[in-house]
């Protein structure tokens, strides 16, 4: 129980920062391509408070992450208004938009490896920070990479409405793009079909194991 306790508090502020700049970044993207509607409704922030879903963004990924011993995490904020009428072209501002929020998990799972790797472990290792202090920081930072990388990877998988889904639809054929649009409203079924039969793992794991690799680098 104790343990459970721990590493709930471990991947707690993890989970709710990948979440919090996943939204942030769908707002940011696409007020830079022309939209104001999120930044109007206050979702251009990086306030936790403006994105969070007690549910969502707390309750169900940090049990998730528990429950597969950090392997499977699996969240959600509060959908960030954007409307494409707004954009020069709704297609390619949307896709791009959408392509946003994953890039900026690969981003925080960067900085989370860079942050561990160049400057946590080598002043503990100096004895410049005290490992009790060390030890924390260096699990909190581990479990970012990988929620991260984990997030960035499930949601860009080619189905509506996770944000692969949004950049493939904006990249195919408009008459191809329509049927896939058709789809969206079962589209959370066919990711929980996908996921329960692990068909998603041949999709997810190969390109997250490709994402920390890169980032292994850094």
């Amino acid at each position: 129980m104790v343990d459970m306790i721990r590493h709930a508090l471990i991947a707690f502020l993890p989970i709710v920062f990948a979440i919090t700049f996943h939204e942030a970044a769908h707002a940011y993207v696409a007020h830079r391509l022309g939209d104001r509607t999120a930044k109007a409704l206050g979702r251009l922030s990086l306030n936790p408070a403006r994105h969070i879903d007690p549910v969502g963004t707390i309750i169900l990924p940090i049990m998730l992450y528990l429950i597969s011993d950090g392997r499977f995490v699996f969240g959600y904020a509060k959908p960030v208004p954007i409307n494409w009428q707004n954009f020069r072209d709704p297609r390619k501002g949307m896709a791009i938009s959408a392509a946003g929020g994953p890039l900026s998990n690969i981003l925080l799972g960067a900085i989370s490896i860079i942050l561990l790797k160049h400057m946590v472990l080598p002043m503990a290792g100096a004895g410049m920070l005290p490992m009790k202090l060390a030890e924390p920081i260096a699990l909190m930072l581990k479990a970012s990479v990988y929620v991260n990388v984990f997030l960035a990877s499930l949601n860009l998988l080619p189905v509506l409405p996770l944000d692969g889904g949004r950049v493939l639809v904006g990249m195919v054929p408009r008459d191809v793009a329509i049927k896939l649009e058709r789809l969206e409203p079962y589209g959370m079924f066919i990711v929980i079909i996908l996921l329960v039969t692990n068909m998603a793992d041949y999709f997810i794991y190969p390109l997250a194991k490709f994402i920390v690799s890169i980032l292994n680098i850094l």
